[in-house]
């Protein structure tokens, strides 16, 4: 079901940046599961380049019980311009939800108003992609925006509505990383690499997506893919408790 979606961002970075491909821990690039009903194959890519010192995505094929197209692209530090998030799920033809939105780094009125004020023109475009959906696992006022994409919706709408925002908001997230100025004071690059860190071990502590990965390719794994793939700067919960 994502796989153009999938497509088009990988084109779309070629297209525009210079990227090298990033290694990914042995084992966690791409797993098949055949555990009964779960039967499913999950495959995942990373780069970098100047601009991005991190460009993660993830396809969960599962058929026609589950397709998941996750991603997260991570400015360098010397930016201070908001996390690209990308999740889209689909669990049969009933459940599918979607969510994408430029995560915030801070929440002070001046970053809103730089960052977050020109998504309003475009979510304003896809409200019925915008329906104040209750977050069971997360906190709405960190790390989301209010201008993001979540809704509930169907197959139909994912192929036109939803194809037609994400490339706005692509289109948008390009331009606002060109016109974006390197910051070079040590200590407002060092402000940005703690609040890259935070939203890791937020993300990381709260993903719901931990419990699908361990029903299709077990727990062990699914803590590996989580702590050292997907949010790597985060420390499992256990051991950042234990260091308090």
């Amino acid at each position: 079901m994502y796989r153009p979606f999938l497509e088009y961002l990988e084109k779309e970075l070629f297209e525009r940046f210079e990227l090298q491909s990033q290694p990914i821990p042995p084992g966690l690039e791409r797993q098949t599961s055949d555990r009964g009903k779960h039967q499913a194959t999950i495959e995942s890519w990373c780069y970098k380049c100047p601009q991005l010192r991190k460009v993660r995505y993830t396809y969960i094929d599962g058929g026609a019980a589950s397709q998941v197209f996750n991603s997260v692209i991570y400015p360098d530090h010397c930016y201070d311009i908001p996390l690209l998030g990308i999740d889209f799920l689909s669990f049969g033809k009933k459940k599918i939800i979607v969510v994408l939105d430029f995560q915030p780094l801070f929440r002070d009125e001046e970053y809103q108003e730089k960052y977050i004020e020109p998504m309003r023109e475009i979510r304003d475009r896809y409200d019925k992609l915008a329906q104040n959906l209750e977050m069971k696992f997360y906190d709405a006022n960190q790390y989301f925006s209010k201008y993001l994409l979540f809704a509930k919706t169907d197959a139909e709408t994912v192929q036109t509505g939803l194809f037609e925002a994400y490339k706005d908001y692509l289109d948008l997230y390009w331009q606002m990383l060109e016109q974006a100025v390197p910051l070079t004071n040590q200590e407002d690059i060092e402000r940005i690499v703690k609040a890259q860190k935070d939203y890791d071990q937020y993300s990381a502590d709260r993903d719901p997506a931990s419990g699908l990965f361990s029903s299709y390719f077990g727990h062990e794994w699914s803590e590996r893919f989580l702590y050292e793939f997907l949010f790597e700067d985060a420390k499992p919960l256990a051991v950042s408790q234990s260091k308090k």
